[in-house]
């Protein structure tokens, strides 16, 4: 594995709840990287790579281009019982509020939101998915953030990739073949709160 100063610096930062702490050195784009996992946000400064694989879940991609600031969240459900970053209300909150510890402006944020899709069997009477991104629309609108950019709903899993700083954003469709594994992670994230990496797909720029 690449290392780089920047990535030990990364690795080195103490950790705030729900924040996103896995980082490594992205080959595609040559650049350091984190991986926000559900339940997870991560806001930067600096063109690192944000990255996260969405099936029903969303992420939020907020950013001020102006201050040079960016992060991303994902979260797996509108709203819960508890205060945790796996549901968007409080995911969202705790992106906005880390964004403007950072430096962003609340009046500046721009917003970029994908995932969404049908991916769990099962559960398409719930349309957990459709819920997730009916809410973060609706949350968006209310808080006057407007949303530039969007890849949301249909059936296909999603790797998104944000650079912070830039606020330049991208989603790759993950083939049909990895659906099923998307889904199955999420289930099991649902039940023990813990989940692993997929990728594949192809590459199209918001």
């Amino acid at each position: 594995m690449q290392d780089t100063p920047r990535l030990a610096l990364l690795r080195r930062r103490p950790k705030r709840p729900g924040e996103a702490s896995f980082f490594f050195f992205d080959h595609t784009f040559q650049v350091e990287a984190c991986k926000v996992l559900p339940g997870e946000y991560f806001v930067y400064h600096e063109d690192i790579v944000i990255q996260t694989v969405l099936g029903s879940c969303v992420a939020a991609c907020l950013v001020d281009r102006g201050a040079g600031i960016g992060g991303m969240n994902h979260f797996l459900l509108p709203e819960g019982d508890d205060s945790s970053a796996r549901y968007g209300a409080f995911a969202m909150e705790l992106l906005i509020n880390e964004l403007m510890k950072a430096g962003a402006r609340r009046g500046s944020l721009e917003a970029k939101i994908f995932g969404g899709a049908a991916v769990i069997q099962g559960m398409t009477q719930l349309n957990v998915g459709k819920q997730n991104v009916e809410f973060v629309e609706r949350f968006l609108a209310q808080e006057r953030i407007p949303i530039v950019s969007k890849d949301v709903l249909d059936v296909t899993p999603r790797k998104v990739c944000l650079f912070p700083k830039s606020g330049r954003a991208m989603v790759k469709k993950l083939a049909p073949a990895t659906a099923p594994s998307v889904a199955s992670e999420e289930v099991s994230y649902r039940r023990s709160l813990k989940t692993a990496a997929v990728r594949g797909g192809a590459v199209e720029l918001f």
